[in-house]
């Protein structure tokens, strides 16, 4: 809701209170011995007096990780998979939304590790991770968050600001790189926040860009001091600038994102 809306909502609670009083005043002139009576709060009062912060649960439910427990069980997963095969500490997890190179958004769980950010894609139906990428946190050279630009005849935008995190800052990816809609070949990766952001206090402090940026400049920050990656320069830069996404038709993401394919979605019951 927004803060006009607050203050629009606010202001009607205030009116109501002065038309209460007036009327009490009334009723007390014309009849000084009658007792005045106290009317219990109508559930549209409540609603004005106690202005719901995040969005509708009812319309939020379709996504799978709104749903209780769910994150919690990602969580735990992962938790695992990182102390047993990688010998590591999760320290933070995040629900973000991955922009590959094609604009296409997919639903990701992020940890920040000791030595590196894992990049999950994880089923929220299923309750199972399904795939899983691994960035070292010494190799990390530009961070860079602004808002998304897009060739001048692209026909498929997207606003808003997102995260793009660098670790071959050099190389640029190749023709087939990035003319592959399934290519990984591509030293970069591109984030935003998730879709349910605002759906509670919960969700929305685990989807928070700034908050998940200054972990990850911390993280890397640590992880080049303890083991500095051969042939690279410490440091990492911080940089806001636009982010270009090199789509002009854009037919596949246009389709993909307006469906959100790349979300634990619930599509609706078929059949009788």
């Amino acid at each position: 809701m927004s803060d006009v809306g607050n203050d629009q909502e606010f202001q009607t609670v205030e009116m109501q209170k002065d038309v209460e009083e007036r009327d009490k005043g009334n009723r007390g002139a014309e009849n000084p011995a009658e007792p005045t009576a106290t009317n219990a709060p109508s559930s549209a009062s409540k609603s004005i007096l106690y202005p719901r912060r995040y969005a509708d649960p009812y319309d939020s439910r379709k996504y799978f990780v709104s749903r209780p427990g769910a994150f919690d069980q990602a969580m735990d997963d992962l938790k695992v998979h990182v102390v047993v095969n990688m010998g590591e500490t999760a320290h933070s997890f995040w629900l973000l939304t991955e922009i590959d190179h094609w604009n296409n958004e997919k639903e990701r769980v992020v940890v920040i590790t000791d030595s590196a950010i894992l990049v999950c894609k994880y089923d929220f139906i299923m309750l199972k991770c399904l795939q899983l990428q691994r960035i070292p946190l010494n190799y990390i050279d530009r961070i860079c968050q602004g808002s998304f630009s897009f060739p001048e005849k692209s026909l498929d935008r997207r606003e808003g600001e997102g995260l793009r995190i660098f670790w071959d800052e050099q190389r640029e990816p190749n023709f087939l790189s990035r003319w592959n809609p399934w290519s990984t070949d591509v030293p970069y990766t591109t984030f935003t926040e998730h879709p349910v952001k605002n759906i509670s206090q919960r969700l929305s402090t685990i989807c928070q860009i700034p908050t998940f940026m200054a972990q990850l400049v911390q993280a890397v920050q640590n992880a080049q001091r303890k083991a500095p990656a051969s042939g690279k320069t410490n440091g990492v830069a911080v940089v806001n600038e636009p982010i270009p996404i090199q789509t002009y038709t854009g037919l596949m993401s246009f389709l993909g994102n307006r469906n959100k394919l790349g979300y634990s979605l619930a599509r609706g019951s078929f059949g009788f």
